[in-house]
This record gives C-alpha cells, sequence and structure tokens, in this order.
C-alpha cells in the first residue's frame, strides 16, 4: 500500500455509529474489568514461566523489519 495523501485524524468522539446502549455496555465492561495495581500484580506472578527450551522452540521472526519514513 502507497498512499501519500496525509490522513485525517481519527475522532472517536463523534460520527462513530453507536447506540447509547453501546456506550453504556462499553462503559460496565471497561468498569468491571478494570484492576489495581496489587491484582494485576499478584495475576503476573500466578503465571508460570516458560522454561528455557520452551522459549527457544518458538518460531523466530522472519523477513524485513517495519521501518518508518518521513
Amino acid at each position: 500500500m502507497s498512499s501519500h495523501a496525509k490522513p485525517e485524524p481519527l475522532d472517536l468522539e463523534h460520527g462513530l455509529p453507536v447506540t447509547s446502549e453501546d456506550v453504556v455496555a462499553l462503559r460496565r465492561a471497561r468498569s468491571l474489568s478494570s484492576l489495581t495495581w496489587q491484582e494485576y500484580e499478584t495475576f503476573l506472578a500466578s503465571q508460570p514461566l516458560p522454561s528455557i527450551d520452551e522459549l527457544r522452540a518458538r518460531p523466530l521472526l522472519t523477513g524485513e523489519p517495519f521501518r518508518l519514513r518521513d
């Protein structure tokens, strides 16, 4: 893809096709899924660390690295 036109900034406050029920549901989901730092730290500590062999078995990324241009 090669577009040289500058994109318009995305306005997340206006023009999105959502209903008031959508907004209520998104706000409810956001408030129910919030973790405190202590809860997040506890969650991370509960996750098992992969072994060295598991890490070595993971496929490596290949291809050209992503580069930003002016």
